[in-house]
């Protein structure tokens, strides 16, 4: 039997390869044929979920909601030392120093990612802006949403922080960031499906213990990861809970 391994969209374009290898290894160590295909955008994949091809997918929160709650897939394990947290730029240049000096009809940049843009319209609730006084354009990248800031055709940009971190330094001196969300509790994790339930505590054991196998641990820095770490069923339902209460 073969299976099909996705990842979330909103992943760093340079960590490409870094996936295909964990793939590779994951099969060596299961035994089993996996197939790993990337989808360019949110809804593409999500409607391969709801098709229910999807067997394994490193999820971002907004979707793990769908995922466990409708398709019934488990989480195994979470990075070590990874929460999405989400922050507002702005062009360097302009005289902007809060989000409170920001007026209605401002122009926003952002990618197609769920959570991300929800925390960052949440964080301009202080200057009371919304969906209906704010004008958003969806772009395919973090680097076109910089883009997009630097030749003043938006006036704010959201931006994943691990992705607004990783700009060149030449772009990130165009852009001043004006705030910066502290969730904490937010994050991305892998999650396997129905037709791997039997097999949940031998992957999770396999990715837990990747840090102690010298090629398990080259696969962990061609991701950026420092190492993955369990995750309870507890904290999964209160992230889940927590992002079905801000939706």
């Amino acid at each position: 039997m073969s299976y099909l391994m996705t990842i979330s969209p909103d992943f760093a374009p340079e960590l490409i390869a870094g996936w295909y290898i964990f793939n590779t290894w994951l099969q060596k160590q299961l035994g089993e044929g996996i197939h790993l295909e990337l989808f360019n955008d949110f809804e593409s994949q999500r409607e391969a979920i709801r098709n229910n091809q999807i067997d394994i997918i490193y999820a971002n929160p907004f979707d793990a909601s769908m995922l466990i709650r409708e398709k019934g897939f488990t989480a195994l394990v979470r990075p070590v030392g990874k929460q999405d947290e989400a922050v507002i730029a702005v062009n360097a240049a302009r005289s902007v120093e809060q989000v409170e000096d920001l007026r209605p009809g401002i122009r926003i940049a952002s990618t197609d990612d769920p959570d991300v843009h929800m925390m960052g319209m949440i964080m301009l609730e202080p200057a009371d802006l919304n969906v209906e006084n704010t004008e958003r354009s969806v772009v395919d990248s973090y680097i076109i949403v910089a883009k997009q800031l630097i030749r003043n055709e938006a006036d704010v940009g959201f931006f994943l922080k691990e992705a607004f971190d990783n700009l060149s330094n030449f772009t990130r001196e165009q852009l001043k960031p004006l705030v910066e969300s502290e969730i904490s509790i937010i994050h991305h994790s892998l999650l396997i499906g129905p037709r791997l339930a039997a097999q949940q505590d031998r992957i999770r054991e396999l990715l837990l213990h990747m840090t102690a196998d010298p090629k398990g641990a080259g696969v962990l820095e061609s991701l950026g990861f420092q190492g993955w770490e369990h995750i309870d069923e507890e904290d999964v339902e209160f992230m889940i809970d927590l992002m079905d209460t801000l939706v």
